[in-house]
């Protein structure tokens, strides 16, 4: 640098003064002290002080010992030594009169100045004696003081020396700069200019001059000119002002305009410390923006993370749009949400919103719902163009989300936001989507809304099906019979697919109003014309039933053969009610061989049992005793938990006792009485058996055994029956408030009568029907202990269901098994495995949870929603176990046919096994599908997030990696493992991006 030969060229004429007083000491007599001044003048400073101080401490002479002491105060300096500073204090404080005093603090100050040490040089230039110094030393002085002071952070101060010097021919040009300099980190251009343009020293304008030329001139907006300068400094530029003066040129380009110029100059850039900023990114990406080059825009626009300012708000506008451009929607979703979230351009935000609503309304949005960002437009900008297009996409936004409940509410309270036809459809779907959810009242009341509109006859008629459905399954069904018939009236009725399936439907309702003519008349119809399938072959089931208990046996025949001869998984009931049918028509040996054909055929058939009760009482009817007994005795070892088990006890009692054998008799009416205590043939059993012991003349027996028998009882049952009839006629007719009354006190006055059973199945019902689960679960216990009977299945299957719906499924799984195992309900059947499925995953017996979902899987007639459940439950246990194979399968079926949580499941793990495969856009586009379809399932979406998240730092993105972390982070507090698992991924991404950005924090979200 131009300031060091300067200054050492000063410091040079300073030690020639000192030789110049050599011839002085020369003639001092002490050759020790010639020695140690020849040493210190070689810069041998250690071993000529060592030699002064032998001096210092010999000489008599008062000026040798004092320039003894400066030497060696000065050799301290010069070594760097402890205490070197105090050496020289105490020289100038014990020889005062020293003509060296001065010439060592300026001596000092200068050694200190020349190393850099311009803290200490200050120190010792302050107690100088200026007004003693020669006007060339006092020039040096100066100067050094302007750079010392600038050089150590003190602009203000340095300009008070360096202006002395500025027009010094030796310190002149370099006083120029640095005032200018100073000029120019104070943002004093003009100032900074005058000063640089004063300067006359070609080494000084080459040396540093054009660099802040350039700068200066970009700062004043002389863009032209700041290129000019920048080009001419290049060449002769170091790295790092090269890097700083390809920012200048690459800048300077951009303000311009010429963005295809900007490029590689802002390429160049280096950054500080290595690492670029955010407003770095932007000017690159936008450069590339603005030459249609979107891919490269967006590699460099996504690396700006966490800005939060305009250029920020800009970029992520304008890293949108490439998005666009791209057609990668997802991305650009993230990035309009982004630019919409900033203050800092109004009309950024706006735009940006209107994008982030239109793209969440295309591709669903996982962060918020869609009509609530609709909402916010409209809520922001009232008066937008946009409104009535925003409105629109609103009601339609209900829709698409499948959030019905949403659509009906807004369209409640704002009727212009949609046509009646609009209104129509959203109530009908809100209709279906509680009929799913079983909520058949909800349900009832939205079909009502959708047909009084009218609006669209076709949606018209679909909505007098299901309102019909609905009224049905909540046991109206007059109700439902008068929406079929307004469905048959409608004039689209035979272009609708649910009209196909109206007299099936019909039937049915007939078939509940025990109108069993109708009923037959309806089903008829379906079954001639009905297409083969489970239905067809159920609705002949139905008619046979019809004439069944119609009495019409021939006619119930010719159904069940129908139905036999469609192969249904359910025809052993055909064959069973068509061996009972021949019977009727009082053809018993026809009735007993079918009956034998029947077992023979369906040996697994869960009316087995019943086939082996009826040929124990056919048999007895005709005299065959041995026959009867060896029947009922196979059904007693064969279906030991049968339903049936009391009546076969009982029968085969009967059987001994009108055949004689009267010990027999007892032996197997005491053992009804024994395991089924609670049942009506114990009461039957011991009438029967009190005859018995009359005829034995053992009355006192009798006695005996009946005193330990709790529902024995001396009471007047005519005052028992009257008392249950009292509950029993509301009952029939409707009335439940008084049959609940009625039941209740019926079973006060007589809690072990004989009619108890029924009366608690009764008033469980009732409990159950009100919501009064906790009650009803005790009477379904004591029936379904009981077993026997068509309420002994319905009171268990109830059990079930209040014991599995209240999350008591291990309590539950006990009652499940003996579902299973003793219904005669295929469906029943069904719900038990469904829920032992279900029971188990959540045991982790993940072994017997692949057993029960095979066997629902193999269930006839299986709904869709119970089919789903089943697979889901296999893809976890297979998840589980490690088979992850097996889980992609089922996983993949459970799309094919699932709906809600499951098909949500479903489709977090299809976004999961493409991540595994590499397939990172698959994934993404998998997660978008999670978003757009299945909004209302928090947690899947959630966990979706994460892992776009993942794959989009896959893909190099780290914008929108980081962005979908930071709003897991903020919005999805509710579960806790997620937030985890977002906010370490966050941390490690922000980590890594901090390398390359100096605008990332870190520790920002942590």
């Amino acid at each position: 640098m131009r300031k060091k030969c300067t200054v050492l060229l000063a410091l040079a004429g300073f030690l020639a003064a000192g030789y110049g007083q050599q011839s002085i000491v020369y003639t001092h007599p002490g050759k020790t002290y010639q020695e140690a001044l020849d040493l210190y003048h070689n810069k041998q400073y250690q071993a000529s002080q060592t030699l002064f101080q032998r001096v210092k401490a010999q000489t008599q002479d008062p000026e040798t010992e004092a320039n003894s002491a400066y030497y060696i105060a000065n050799a301290a300096v010069r070594l760097n030594q402890v205490g070197a500073d105090q050496l020289m204090e105490d020289f100038v404080e014990q020889y005062p009169t020293s003509v060296r005093r001065n010439s060592a603090f300026m001596d000092v100050a200068d050694y200190y100045f020349e190393n850099g040490r311009y803290p200490y040089a200050l120190k010792w230039y302050k107690r100088v004696e200026v007004s003693s110094l020669s006007r060339p030393e006092r020039e040096r002085y100066d100067f050094n003081m302007g750079y010392a002071l600038f050089s150590s952070k003190k602009p203000k101060e340095a300009e008070r020396y360096l202006q002395r010097v500025s027009n010094s021919a030796e310190y002149g040009s370099q006083a120029k700069y640095y005032l200018g300099y100073i000029a120019y980190q104070q943002d004093d251009y003009e100032a900074a200019n005058q000063r640089f343009d004063q300067i006359t020293d070609q080494e000084v304008l080459q040396e540093k001059l054009a660099y802040y030329q350039a700068d200066m001139n970009f700062k004043l907006g002389n863009f032209e000119e700041a290129i000019a300068q920048g080009k001419k400094q290049l060449p002769k530029s170091d790295r790092r002002e090269t890097s700083e003066l390809n920012k200048i040129i690459g800048e300077s380009y951009f303000n311009l305009g010429q963005y295809d110029n900007a490029v590689p100059y802002l390429q160049e850039y280096k950054g500080k410390r290595g690492r670029w900023s955010n407003t770095d990114y932007y000017l690159l990406g936008y450069s590339f923006y603005k030459q249609g080059a979107f891919e490269e825009a967006v590699q460099q626009f996504n690396k700006i993370i966490g800005g939060d300012d305009a250029v920020a708000q800009n970029a992520y506008y304008h890293l949108a749009e490439c998005y666009l451009e791209l057609d990668k929607k997802q991305e650009a979703l993230n990035a309009f949400r982004n630019a919409w979230s900033m203050p800092y351009n109004e009309e950024i935000r706006r735009d940006a919103l209107l994008n982030y609503a239109r793209l969440g309304y295309e591709i669903g949005n996982p962060y918020e719902p869609v009509p609530k960002v609709l909402g916010t437009f409209l809520e922001e900008y009232p008066e937008s163009e946009y409104r009535a297009e925003i409105q629109e996409l609103l009601v339609d936004s209900y829709i698409t989300s499948r959030n019905f409940e949403g659509a009906m509410s807004l369209l409640e309270a704002n009727p212009r936001f949609a046509t009646p036809a609009t209104y129509q459809k959203v109530a009908f779907y809100r209709g279906s989507e509680l009929f799913l959810a079983e909520d058949y009242a909800g349900a009832l009341e939205a079909f009502q809304k959708a047909v009084r509109s009218g609006a669209d006859p076709v949606f018209t008629g679909r909505s007098q099906f299901w309102l019909g459905e609905s009224a049905y399954a909540l046991g109206q069904y007059q109700q439902a019979l008068a929406a079929y018939q307004a469905l048959r009236a409608s004039p689209v009725a035979g272009s609708l697919e649910e009209t196909a399936s109206l007299d099936y439907q019909a039937g049915y309702a007939h078939f509940k109003l025990k109108q069993y003519q109708q009923a037959a008349e309806r089903l008829r119809a379906y079954a001639r014309r009905g297409q083969p399938g489970a239905q067809t072959t159920d609705a002949w089931m139905r008619l046979g039933d019809s004439y069944f208990v119609s009495s019409r046996y021939a006619n119930a025949i010719e159904a069940y053969d129908q139905a036999l001869a469609s192969g249904s998984p359910e025809r052993d009931y055909a064959a069973y009610q068509k061996a009972m049918s021949l019977g009727f028509l009082g053809r018993e040996s026809a009735k007993r061989e079918s009956l034998v054909t029947f077992i023979g055929r369906f040996p697994n058939s869960s009316l087995k049992d019943d086939a082996l009760f009826e040929l124990g009482g056919s048999h007895a009817n005709a005299g065959d005793d041995a026959q009867a007994i060896a029947f009922l005795d196979r059904l007693i070892a064969e279906h030991p938990r049968s339903a049936l088990m009391p009546g076969a006890l009982m029968r085969k009692g009967l059987i001994y006792y009108n055949g004689g054998r009267n010990q027999e008799a007892l032996e197997a009416f005491q053992e009804v009485v024994s395991r089924y205590p609670r049942r009506p043939e114990a009461v039957q059993a011991v009438q029967t058996a009190k005859l018995i012991y009359v005829d034995m003349g053992q009355v006192d027996a009798y006695a005996r055994w009946v005193r330990g028998l709790d529902f024995v009882e001396v009471t007047d049952s005519e005052l028992e029956a009257a008392s249950y009839e009292a509950a029993d006629k509301p009952w029939v007719e409707g009335n439940t408030d008084a049959a609940r009354r009625a039941l209740e006190k019926y079973l006060e006055q007589f809690p072990s009568g004989a009619n108890q059973l029924e009366a608690r199945f009764r008033l469980a019902q009732l409990y159950y029907a009100d919501g009064r689960k906790a009650d009803a679960l005790e009477l379904y216990r004591t029936v379904a202990e009981a077993g026997g009977g068509e309420t002994g299945e319905q009171a268990l299957t109830r059990v079930c269901e209040i014991l599995v719906s209240g999350g008591d499924t291990r309590g539950a799984l006990p009652y499940l098994q003996r579902l299973e195992a003793t219904a005669d309900i295929p469906q029943n059947r069904t719900f038990a495995q469904s829920n032992l499925m279900k029971g188990y995953y959540e045991s982790k017996d993940y072994v017997r949870t692949l057993e029960y979902a095979e066997k629902v899987l193999a269930s006839p007639s299986l709904d869709d929603r119970i089919r789903s459940d089943a697979q889901v439950m296999i893809a976890r246990s297979a998840r589980e176990t490690g088979n992850m194979q097996k889980a992609r399968e089922a996983y993949a079926r459970v799309l094919e046919i699932g709906s809600g949580a499951t098909a949500a499941e479903a489709l977090y793990f299809q976004a999961f096994f493409k991540r595994e495969d590499g397939d990172y856009e698959g994934s993404n586009t998998a997660v978008q599908r999670l978003a757009k379809d299945f909004a209302a399932y928090r947690e899947w979406g959630g966990k979706g997030l994460v892992l776009m998240a993942k794959n989009f730092d896959a893909l190099e993105d780290a914008f929108q990696a980081t962005y979908i972390l930071e709003n897991v982070v903020a919005n999805f507090g509710a579960y806790p493992d997620l937030v985890e698992e977002a906010q370490t991924e966050l941390t490690r991404i922000k980590n890594r991006e901090a390398e390359r950005n100096a605008s990332v924090n870190p520790e920002e979200n942590n």
